[in-house]
């Protein structure tokens, strides 16, 4: 069904001021259609065009437009029968494929009347404009169709027994839920407007359904009021699908207000830091952060004794910082590359101590076990005793945290008279 969900924003006092007016229980004014009674002729069989969203509601209206079969056979059916009537039935089949399965429809439904329609033969598509009259219940399938052909059975709604039963409080009720709603969330005001076009509020029975069908309730929830004949039972029901709605609409106002509270404070916050950068910048207090960064990496460059190429690549990676822009991810990047390489001790050397048995006792007093690990280092340390160095080479220790690679390390550190130095080269170290 082509019935849309787009509500403009107005004013929620031009809908109040209309409330206020049918609250007094005026007619529909001039233009409305004519009311349908239970009590004309209706048709005891109907053709059913089943649904596979949500029910469909006397006294609504709403735009449908179909092509193909089965839908288009089914309408033109309708068009052709007395009075251009047809039923909406709401369908349980969770396959659009088993939608006109008569077996899988709900046994209430809607008797719709088509007001306006647009036959495109060629391409069997047709565009209408149906207004739902009345509930009624499938009696008996006649034709399994498609399209699905029932006799079904009308039910009247006495309105003396409804005012004497006095529906008003009730009436009353929903039109307060209304009112609040709309001071939290003016997008129901199209929908309500154009139920008070055509209806007032001495009829709770067409209020009772308006209201469902624009709550965000359920498919069951929605057939559940559909099926409910009697009008003090349905306004029940309704008033707890308004309630449901008027917390929801409440909390989405809380939760969009915190939202822009939260925006508006943390531009408030950016807006102030910029110019207070500014004015520091004005008055020589401060540099920015990319000048910060450059003038505290080569005051750390001057304390190192770096090697040429490692002077040259700084001094390429520093040239890089000082045209790429604070905020774009490479220049993350190339600050923690210059960071990481200005902290390295450059031309800071110690004598290594290759001497084995020092070097085994140390192993041994920092670590019961390892056998294997303690030998595998005793012989690297042995084949650089014989080199004369040991410089460049790698020991790579393997295993899950906490089993002792960087205490083994800082053992071998200790035992050649070298500074351990621990360093992260991306994940765990």
């Amino acid at each position: 069904m082509g019935d849309s969900n787009q509500r403009p924003k107005k004013p929620a006092r031009e809908v109040d001021a209309i409330i206020e007016e049918r609250d007094d229980g005026a007619d529909g004014g001039d233009g409305s259609l004519p009311p349908i009674r239970i009590e004309d002729v209706l048709p005891l069989e109907l053709v059913v065009y089943p649904l596979g969203g949500r029910p469909f509601f006397p006294g609504m209206l709403t735009p449908i437009q179909v092509e193909g079969s089965p839908y288009y056979e089914t309408i033109r059916r309708a068009l052709e029968s007395s009075g251009k009537m047809f039923g909406i039935v709401l369908s349980q089949a969770e396959d659009g494929r088993e939608v006109f399965n008569p077996d899988k429809l709900y046994r209430i439904g809607t008797v719709t009347r088509i007001l306006e329609a647009a036959i495109n033969e060629e391409s069997r598509q047709i565009k209408l404009l149906a207004e739902g009259i009345s509930r009624f219940e499938i009696a008996e399938v006649l034709q399994y169709g498609p399209p699905i052909i029932v006799r079904v059975a009308h039910h009247a709604t006495n309105h003396a027994a409804d005012t004497a039963d006095g529906l008003r409080p009730y009436t009353m009720a929903v039109i307060n839920a209304l009112k609040e709603i709309l001071k939290y969330d003016s997008m129901y005001q199209e929908q309500l407007k154009l139920f008070l076009s055509r209806h007032n509020f001495s009829e709770p029975d067409r209020l009772a359904d308006f209201v469902a069908s624009i709550t965000d309730a359920t498919r069951s929830e929605l057939q559940d009021i559909l099926e409910t004949f009697s009008v003090r039972e349905r306004m029940e029901k309704v008033l707890i699908l308004l309630k449901k709605e008027l917390e929801m609409v409440k909390l989405q106002d809380k939760i969009s207000k915190q939202v822009e509270e939260g925006i508006s404070e943390h531009q408030r916050q950016f807006f102030l830091r910029e110019q207070l950068k500014e004015i520091q910048k004005e008055l020589g207090i401060t540099k920015d952060d990319r000048t910060a960064d450059l003038d505290r990496f080569r005051e750390r460059i001057e304390k190192l004794t770096l090697t040429e190429e490692a002077e040259k690549r700084l001094q390429e990676e520093l040239d890089k910082l000082a045209i790429l822009e604070p905020n774009s991810s490479e220049y993350g990047v190339t600050r923690n590359y210059v960071d990481w390489l200005t902290m390295l001790p450059w031309g800071v050397y110690s004598t290594d101590k290759l001497e084995m048995e020092p070097a085994r006792k140390v192993l041994n007093d920092d670590h019961d076990g390892l056998e294997d690990v303690k030998e595998r280092i005793l012989e690297f340390l042995a084949v650089g005793k014989l080199k004369g160095e040991i410089g460049g080479s790698i020991i790579l220790l393997v295993g899950p945290p906490g089993v002792g690679k960087t205490s083994i390390g800082r053992s071998v550190a200790r035992a050649i008279g070298r500074e351990f130095y621990r360093f992260s080269v991306g994940g765990d170290a």
